[in-house]
């Protein structure tokens, strides 16, 4: 595939992507919010695998297995920072007693 070709594909589809999650979200087509973000999200994947394929050219050339395995575990490694930050929030979150949590707003909520 010709590379003008490649990028512009992966532009137009891109900004497709990008401008439906948005109206998704501005106009609430959707009613229910957990659906919208559940679409947003499969929209937001599409948009990594279109990205990955037309801009970075992953699983074309000579070396491409190489470079998926890369990616696997670069994006591996990215989830488990994602998990194990969301997990260590939520619980120490869990275990804050319900005195120290209105001292924690008590201290936000003033400048």
């Amino acid at each position: 595939m010709n590379r003008v070709v490649s990028y512009s594909t992966g532009l137009l589809l891109a900004m497709m992507l990008t401008i439906t999650a948005f109206s998704l979200v501005l106009t609430r087509a959707i009613a229910a919010s957990t659906v919208i973000i559940a679409v947003v999200l499969v929209l937001a994947m599409i948009q990594l695998a279109v990205q990955l394929f037309f801009f970075l050219h992953l699983g074309q050339g000579e070396d491409s297995k190489w470079n998926a395995v890369q990616f696997c575990f670069t994006f591996g490694a990215v989830i488990v920072v994602v998990l194990a930050s969301v997990w260590i929030m939520t619980h120490l979150n869990y275990n804050m007693t319900p005195e120290q949590v209105r001292q924690y707003i008590n201290d936000q909520s003033t400048f």
